[in-house]
Order: structure tokens, then C-alpha cells, then sequence
């Protein structure tokens, strides 16, 4: 399918999203979650896609909203923007399969927050983290307020968001934003190698796990340890709960189908 302000590819049983208006750091507009979202769609339908990288074209992940891109004076603006970034972003969050963000330079504000949707977060050394709302007198949106204080903390998250200071890639590192960092030109590479081992996976089991972890912000711990074994009694009637078993009792390697 032809995109404009994205690209998307596939390698393997790897599909990449790359974010693609490398002139404007890859702002956000209403277009391109557009596009973000049908890119999704696309990767629900496809059953052959097993893991999925999140980029951004050129020297940045993503500034944030294009600023430029406002909607009509008239319209519902709540309303318009839950309808254009709410949704892919919150796809992001439970899609059917794994995704690992490969973010290669600047991720600020909205771009920050759509950062945070992946399960698995890596980064360039030249890559930094900026919650630039308090710097034009407005407030953390596009889900900053929520996912960035469970990401590092409360304290942490108001500093950042107070002072819009950026957070380099390194101590975005120590304080648990992301998993790894890697030199530029190794980046990509360790990316697609995270995204083919998450993919020969068992990936029903990797989203209820990241379903899980999710929920699990929310529940007591007697809740959490039912919705557990609820949801690992679902996981045993999928065929790869059977061949994970009957490959551990034969010591021999698990062939994963996502199914």
C-alpha cells in the first residue's frame, strides 16, 4: 500500500514503520497518524508479521506535533484528536504482536509519548527525550502524563515535564526509559535482530504478557494473580503452548507459529 508520510516495509516476518518527513523531524500531523494507523491495521490482518519496529527517517524520531497542523477553529478539538492520535497510539500499546521502537535521535513531546507505546525501547547514543509542553505554556498531552511517570517515576516525570530539560540517551538508560543503547550505525541492526528473535517467538504468549504487565498497574495483587491464570489458562489451548511443552519434555527446540 503507497504511503506519503510514512513508510512501510517488510523484512522477513519483520514489518518496519518508519515515520518519513525527515524535513520537519518527522512532526506529527493528523495525515501521518493517518497512515500510522492504517499501517496497523495492516500488521493485525497479516498473520505472516511477527514483530514490529518503529523508526524515524533521517536524524530524528519524532519532534512531536507539527505545530503547524492545527485543527478548524470550529471543530471538537478533544474530540478531533482523540480520533487522529488517541487510536494508533493506543493500538500501539496492544497490537497483536511485539514492537520494538528503534529511536535515532530527537523524540519530544507528542513523539516522546508515541515512543513510550513500544514494549521494547532502543536508542541511538544520540538520542535524547524532551517533554517540551511547559516551554510554550501548555500542558503534557498525547498520553505524556500517563505513560512517562510509570516509565521512571513520579519525580523524575515532573522534572522533565517541568523544566522540559532533555534527557540524553544515556541516563534515559539508567532511569529505565530504554533498554539499550547502541551507536548510530549499529541501531538498526540490533533493532531487526531484537525483532527476529521476539518474532520466532511465541507472540500470543508475548502480548498476554505485555497485556498483563499493563493491567497489572491497576489491580491488587490478589487480582493480578487471578488474571493471571485466567489468562494462562487461554494461553494452553494455543498450538504453541502445546509445542512449547512437548518441545521442553523432548529437549529440543520450540518451532513457534504465533498461534
Amino acid at each position: 500500500m503507497p504511503f506519503t508520510h510514512i513508510l512501510f516495509d517488510q523484512v522477513g516476518a519483520v514489518a518496519v514503520l518508519t515515520l518519513n518527513r525527515p524535513e520537519a523531524l518527522n512532526a506529527l500531523t493528523f495525515d501521518m497518524m493517518r497512515e500510522v494507523q492504517t499501517a496497523l491495521e495492516l500488521v493485525e490482518s497479516d498473520h505472516a508479521i511477527r514483530a514490529l519496529i518503529v523508526t524515524g527517517a533521517g536524524r530524528g524520531f519524532c519532534s512531536g506535533q507539527d505545530l503547524k497542523c492545527r485543527a478548524p477553529l470550529d471543530a471538537d478539538i478533544v474530540q478531533v484528536y482523540m480520533d487522529s492520535f488517541y487510536q494508533p497510539i493506543a493500538d500501539l500499546r496492544r497490537c497483536r504482536v511485539p514492537v520494538v521502537m528503534a529511536i535515532n535521535g530527537v523524540a519530544a513531546g507528542a513523539g516522546f509519548s508515541l515512543a513510550l507505546a513500544g514494549d521494547i525501547l532502543l536508542a541511538s547514543r544520540a538520542a535524547k527525550f524532551i517533554q517540551l509542553f511547559s516551554g510554550v505554556g501548555l500542558v503534557p498531552d498525547i498520553g505524556s502524563t500517563y505513560l512517562l511517570p510509570r516509565a521512571i517515576g513520579r519525580t523524575r516525570a515532573l522534572r522533565m515535564m517541568m523544566t522540559s530539560e532533555p534527557l540524553p540517551a544515556e541516563q534515559a538508560l539508567a532511569w529505565g526509559v530504554v533498554s539499550e543503547c547502541f551507536d548510530e550505525a549499529d541501531l538498526m541492526p540490533a533493532a531487526h535482530a531484537l525483532a527476529a528473535k521476539l518474532a520466532a517467538g511465541a507472540t500470543r504468549a508475548l502480548a498476554g504478557t505485555r497485556q498483563l504487565v499493563d493491567e497489572g498497574a491497576h489491580q491488587d495483587f490478589e487480582r493480578q494473580f487471578r488474571r493471571e491464570l485466567e489468562v494462562q489458562q487461554a494461553m494452553r489451548a494455543n498450538a504453541d503452548a502445546r509445542e512449547g511443552v512437548a518441545a521442553f519434555i523432548e529437549r529440543r527446540k520450540p518451532v513457534f507459529r504465533g498461534a
